[in-house]
């Protein structure tokens, strides 16, 4: 195991450790949320008893295979703590950006019916500005995608459609298309949100502003749980 997933390891672990007993926790997406699931399956082989809802059907498919209960939102509309990882952490606000792994709106979906939304990352994934190192993935319908795509453009965006294996687009668990769109350090995010959130056809974006209770962020100086003031 190289350091940066040693990082990503020790940060799940600690994250896994504020489960308890017969919580209902929201399982992220993600290199660094696959481990939280496989840490999460130890502690039920070992006795302890909670019911995970999943962001993705990957995820669902390892919950299971590590022995987690898994349910949805139709049966358990409030989550006690979802763990998940991001793409970029932004220092003083814990604000987000998140869905390179393809499943931002289920992650959102479980995000916002969560009590405590505990991110896990490696230090790397620390920035001064969103946007400094990763494009903000936004989800879109697959009709007309490339007027929706027109629009993100207007608003200053280099937008990319994002390809699956195969080179066909990517498919997201919803039906449809990623465009990743890169604005570069974004001053105010909260406005991009709502401009986002204004594009015809755009489905959900990958800005989780507001939202964190903890991130839980791993380097070579050890563990670091980082709160809002």
């Amino acid at each position: 195991m190289d350091p940066q997933e040693q990082f990503k390891q020790a940060a799940a672990d600690v994250a896994v450790g504020l489960v308890e007993n017969g919580m209902i926790v929201g399982l992220g997406t993600g290199s660094t949320a696959k481990l939280a699931v496989e840490a999460l399956g130890k502690r039920v082989q070992q006795g302890l008893q909670i019911i995970g809802i999943p962001t993705s059907e990957f995820t669902a498919q390892q919950a299971r295979g590590v022995g987690i209960q898994v349910s949805s939102l139709a049966e358990h509309t409030q989550i006690d703590l979802t763990i998940d990882g991001a793409d970029e952490i932004q220092r003083g606000t814990l604000d987000l950006i998140k869905g390179h792994g393809g499943a931002l709106l289920r992650e959102k979906v479980v995000a916002s019916a969560s009590r405590r939304l505990a991110i896990i990352a490696d230090e790397s994934k620390l920035v001064d500005k969103l946007g400094s190192h990763f494009a903000v993935p936004v989800e879109v319908v697959q009709f007309g995608w490339q007027t929706a795509e027109l629009k993100l453009r207007k608003l200053g965006a280099q937008t990319k459609l994002r390809p699956s294996a195969t080179e066909k687009p990517f498919v997201t668990d919803g039906g449809n298309f990623i465009l990743d769109c890169t604005f570069g350090p974004i001053e105010d995010p909260s406005a991009l949100d709502q401009a986002l959130n204004s594009v015809v056809g755009v489905v959900e974006h990958g800005l989780f502003l507001k939202m964190t209770w903890r991130a839980i962020v791993a380097g070579h100086d050890g563990v670091k749980v980082l709160t809002l003031p």
